[in-house]
């Protein structure tokens, strides 16, 4: 691709997952003002995401990134973002402290509007319509009028990202962060689990380790680096429409940023090497993912790295794997042999999530927890094996109480869905089995950097 790069290029390329806005000129309009908009993200701080990116690859950090499947207007509000923010900085604190790592944190959040569909349409009591491509598109009430993409929608969706952003802010500098803290929210979440016993030796050395600072003179309130964190903002660049329009020059390097999040990725359904999205990715400066499924061939990826990382940039290019837990030892090994054998340096995390769909015997789409575990500790054992670190995980996730996701400590079952399933795509880790799962990725943290990963079982399902 030596063709000049500007922001509107990706125009000129095929585009996959558009939706089909009736008006034109009032999609241009909302564009237009949208260009004139502040930027939600600064470069600088893009530019620190991938400095810290950059100490994943080399194997001395760890990424844990989460969030919504789907941001929604109707349950935006400060304690949803308050509580989602709690745990990823609890889930942080157990993977530091077990991985003697730096964690990196990033939000699927401040952004996370748009969702690619399998079918353009969906059919109900055999009413067919448009598919519900998240809020910043239309509306997910099944009916002619709320499934018609409304630009207007991408204005809400910036000044939604503009306020979550405002308050993770708060949180992560105001105090809210403070390392005591956090460690008390994590004794009050071991005392209500199942699993208990099996965390609480981990809970107390990191109890002791607090009480040892305290004892030395530390005071966590009175140093910045125990009472406040980084937290970094991504999400899924669907609509290049609106990424084209968050797009600015940073002032100080002539350099072309995203400025709707700090890290934005490609999917898997739009990362073809010749259309829109690869194109738009190829020119910005920011870190960005690569969603890397099934179909993803060793020569594609290559390919696609070459383009989107050229200059083999450490912390730019963060490859997502996401194949399901019975899938992921036929492909990723191949992946890690092309890219090691090229010398690309990425940085590579697990997406447990999205291969590891079903639907129940209810009818709800849930995914079973097992699964999701089994498909991370394939991706340690096989990083082990091949020589290359297991660089972070990409969850699903919420701070809320609800039962979308199957297993668990609490064991949630099938006939359990229906009490509190209340995501508007696919289904997340409850706030408890997000920190199970930190508990669990913090054991396989300790044996990597041990150098002790267990192989895998003979079946890679559970």
């Amino acid at each position: 691709m030596s063709e000049r790069w500007t922001p509107e290029s990706w125009r000129s390329k095929p585009v996959l997952q558009v939706p089909d806005y009736p008006d034109a000129k009032a999609l241009a309009d909302v564009e237009a003002q949208l260009a004139t908009f502040p930027p939600l993200v600064f470069a600088g701080e893009a530019r620190n995401l991938k400095k810290a990116l950059a100490r994943v690859a080399a194997g001395d950090a760890f990424l844990l990134q989460g969030g919504d499947c789907a941001e929604s207007f109707a349950e935006h509000g400060a304690n949803n973002i308050r509580d989602f923010f709690r745990v990823l900085l609890q889930m942080a604190v157990v993977l530091t402290y077990a991985g003697a790592v730096p964690v990196v944190k990033v939000g699927r959040i401040a952004g996370q509007f748009a969702k690619p569909r399998s079918s353009p349409t969906e059919k109900v009591n055999g009413v067919e319509l448009p598919s519900y491509r998240g809020d910043i598109v239309n509306d997910i009430a099944f009916t002619k009028e709320a499934r018609v993409p409304d630009p207007q929608r991408q204005l809400m969706a910036y000044r939604q990202s503009a306020a979550t952003l405002n308050l993770l802010r708060a949180f992560a500098t105001g105090g809210f962060a403070n390392l005591g803290s956090v460690h008390q929210w994590m004794l009050g979440f071991l005392k209500d689990s199942p699993q208990s016993r099996r965390y609480k030796e981990l809970a107390d050395r990191i109890s002791d380790a607090l009480n040892f600072m305290r004892a030395c003179g530390l005071d966590l309130e009175s140093h910045p680096e125990l009472r406040a964190t980084d937290f970094y903002t991504s999400h899924e660049a669907l609509l290049l429409g609106y990424e084209q329009a968050m797009t600015r020059v940073d002032s100080t390097t002539g350099d072309w940023y995203a400025t709707s999040g700090h890290m934005i990725w490609i999917g898997d359904r739009t990362r073809q090497l010749d259309h829109g999205h690869i194109e738009y990715f190829r020119g910005i400066k920011n870190p960005i993912g690569l969603k890397c499924g099934p179909s993803l061939k060793p020569d594609e990826l290559l390919k696609l790295i070459d383009v989107l990382n050229p200059d083999n940039e450490p912390g730019r290019l963060t490859l997502i794997n996401r194949f399901g837990s019975d899938k992921v030892a036929d492909h990723l090994p191949g992946l890690i042999r092309a890219v090691k054998r090229e010398g690309k340096v990425v940085v590579w995390s697990c997406d447990p999530m999205h291969g590891n769909t079903i639907t129940s015997t209810s009818g709800y789409k849930t995914r079973p927890f097992d699964r999701v575990l089994s498909e991370v500790k394939s991706f340690f054992t096989i990083h082990a094996a091949e020589g290359t670190h297991a660089g972070g995980v990409h969850l699903e996730m919420t701070g809320q109480d609800v039962t979308e996701c199957i297993g668990g400590a609490r064991a949630i079952t099938d006939e359990d869905l229906n009490d509190r399933y209340h995501t508007v795509c696919d289904p997340r880790l409850n706030a408890e089995q997000s920190i199970d799962m930190a508990f669990l990725v913090a054991e396989l943290l300790k044996q990597e950097r041990a150098g002790k990963v267990r192989p895998m079982p003979a079946a890679a399902g559970l």
